[in-house]
């Protein structure tokens, strides 16, 4: 049975392999490349590219009047990848099918490959592009997609990104955020914009990035405070010697702007979400190497909500 300290050193290595050349690169950094999108054909079961998404019809649904966002780092080092992030999928699944009609659900993926971002099929989608960050080690970047308000023509932009870990010298992560921010405030027409994923806060300077960047802190502006166990995302469901060594930290945020949105609430979750208990092989690989339960992941996730304000809908 593989250690931790093994399964790190295997994941920087097939990493490494799987980097591509420079000279085959398409993209420049920290400059936007159009990502291509995908909806899922419930009759054919797979995913098709969309080249733009018609308008929703009004009469199929409610108006949307506000988004809920859930971001969530998915583990990639650990082992039962498939059964961890189905069964990760499945609390997102239970946890969006209790909001009202009203409510879109988008939510960010960091880590795992199944996919790292995903849009209630309500939405029309305008533009989606990737900038990545050419301050980094580890190949970082962020996804940016925009939502059309046919009402008013505006925008709200939605992106997910997972900055630079560990604590670097020179640190990276506040050239980062702040790319980021560039195109969360330079977008034409944009009502609103939030952003949202594993900040890797770790340091003292992580502290500020939101207001380095003219941005706002969700889990802050609604009164939560900084360093306290309330908002603790990363830790809990650490394995005990990095918990002991590391303690827990806020690692996950939404960070937002603009007028045309108003924060409703933050809140953590995924607390003790395990792999499915027929699963015991899976089961058993995870608690071999340490942990307390068979957690899908070892990081709690966020979830904001936002309404849409000045009598737009989506």
């Amino acid at each position: 049975m593989a250690t931790m300290d093994e399964l790190f050193r295997n994941s920087i290595q097939q990493a490494g392999l799987l980097k591509k050349p420079s000279s085959l690169i398409p993209w420049k950094a920290d400059e936007p490349w159009p990502q291509p999108y995908y909806q899922w054909d419930i009759d054919s079961e797979v995913w098709q590219p969309i080249k733009q998404l018609a308008s929703p019809v009004k009469d199929q649904a409610p108006s949307i009047s506000t988004i809920s966002l859930y971001s969530w780092n998915i583990d990639f080092m650990l082992p039962a990848a498939e059964a961890r992030m189905n069964a990760a999928l499945a609390h997102l699944e239970e946890a969006t099918s209790q909001l009202p009609s009203t409510t879109a659900a988008v939510i960010n993926l960091q880590m795992q490959s199944f996919g790292p971002h995903y849009f209630d099929r309500r939405l029309q989608i305008s533009s989606c592009f990737r900038v990545h960050f050419s301050a980094t080690q580890m190949e970082r970047d962020a996804l940016f997609v925009d939502v059309t308000m046919p009402v008013t023509s505006r925008k709200l932009r939605l992106a997910d990104t997972h900055l630079e870990s560990l604590a670097l010298d020179p640190p990276l992560r506040p050239s980062q955020m702040r790319l980021a921010a560039k195109y969360l405030q330079d977008g034409e027409g944009l009502a609103g914009a939030i952003i949202a994923g594993d900040f890797n806060a770790i340091q003292p300077f992580d502290a500020s990035l939101h207001s380095d960047n003219n941005l706002h802190d969700a889990y802050l502006d609604l009164g939560g405070r900084e360093d306290s166990e309330d908002g603790f995302t990363w830790g809990q469901q650490a394995l005990p010697a990095l918990r002991e060594r590391f303690g827990c930290s806020r690692m996950d945020k939404a960070f937002f702007c603009g007028t045309g949105i108003r924060l409703q609430a933050f809140e953590r979750f995924g607390i003790d979400v395990e792999i499915d208990e027929s699963k015991k092989k899976q089961r058993d690989r995870l608690l071999a190497l340490g942990f307390g339960k068979a957690w899908v992941t070892d990081h709690l996730g966020i979830k904001a909500t936002f309404a849409v304000v000045n009598d737009t809908r989506l």
